[in-house]
């Protein structure tokens, strides 16, 4: 496949990472499988070490991706700043956010970008795997996609649960489940999409959320800017590969929750801390 620069693509993949190279690497590996080609990918980096970056390099170089790499410095948790700036330099009309520790199914663009409607977002779904399967899921295993049969999984010790639906529904099975699920449509950072005009009209991410319910802020600015939440988790998935959380702490939980109160509470759609900074008043 012949790469065209000039050419620039209608969807926009932005991949969050932060040092989990091994897991970038099966990330990559899936949208390298994906049945829609028009695509590019921008890898938000929040201030991973040189290994990545040297991972990232030989992707460029070796594989069919357009891949562009923004990265920060490394200042603790700081995903919704790293975010904000793959938003402005993605070049996608439609962008789909997912991250850099799940590995998609090939069909995760072309149904993001088949579902798209204006007016809405998409929030699709996600399935959670052990260390231990998370470790053994080679290159061969996703080219063949054998790695989101369920008999694979449940053949590699998956333990059998209602979810395993995720990865077995299509069609008239896929639309009742969408539709009669309980849980409700919502802004999930690993697997959603919207339209770029809508993201920017609500300013982004707010810069000042750290871990928990980050992405979920900004779903509920757009929800109150009137932009539909469409559920579509039984629709596409991506496989989530297991791993610590080390830079999780309580008070980003409580920082967070204060914030999103306030957004609920004023239906806020504008956030002052987002991809347009706050103008700051100059003393005369």
């Amino acid at each position: 496949m012949v790469k065209d620069d000039n050419i620039a693509p209608f969807v926009s993949v932005i991949v969050s990472t932060y040092n989990q190279p091994e897991w970038l690497k099966k990330a990559l590996w899936g949208f390298e499988q994906q049945l829609e080609k028009n695509f590019e990918i921008i890898i938000a980096d929040d201030g991973s070490t040189e290994e990545t970056k040297k991972l990232i390099d030989s992707f460029i170089v070796n594989s069919s991706l357009k891949i562009t790499h923004v990265w920060q410095e490394d200042h603790g948790f700081q995903k919704t700043k790293i975010l904000n700036k793959a938003i402005k330099a993605s070049k996608g009309e439609y962008l789909i956010f997912t991250d850099g520790d799940c590995i998609p199914r090939n069909d995760l663009v072309a149904t993001h970008l088949g579902l798209s409607r204006p007016g809405c977002f998409l929030s699709a779904g996600y399935f959670k795997l052990s260390m231990k399967i998370s470790k053994q899921i080679t290159k061969d295993d996703i080219e063949t996609q054998r790695c989101f049969n369920a008999k694979w999984l449940l053949k590699h010790g998956l333990k059998k649960t209602f979810k395993l639906n995720k990865l077995t529904s299509y069609g008239l099975k896929e639309d009742i489940l969408n539709t009669f699920t309980p849980t409700s449509a919502t802004w999930d950072g690993n697997n959603a999409s919207g339209w770029k005009k809508d993201i920017l009209a609500v300013n982004g991410f707010d810069e000042r959320m750290q871990y928990g319910g980050e992405d979920r802020e900004m779903g509920e600015r757009l929800m109150n800017y009137g932009i539909k939440p469409l559920q579509i988790r039984y629709s596409t998935v991506t496989l989530h590969l297991d791993h610590e959380r080390g830079y999780v702490r309580k008070e980003m939980f409580i920082k967070n929750k204060a914030i999103r109160r306030i957004t609920k509470k004023e239906k806020r759609v504008w956030t002052d801390y987002g991809i347009v900074p706050k103008k700051t008043e100059v003393a005369n």
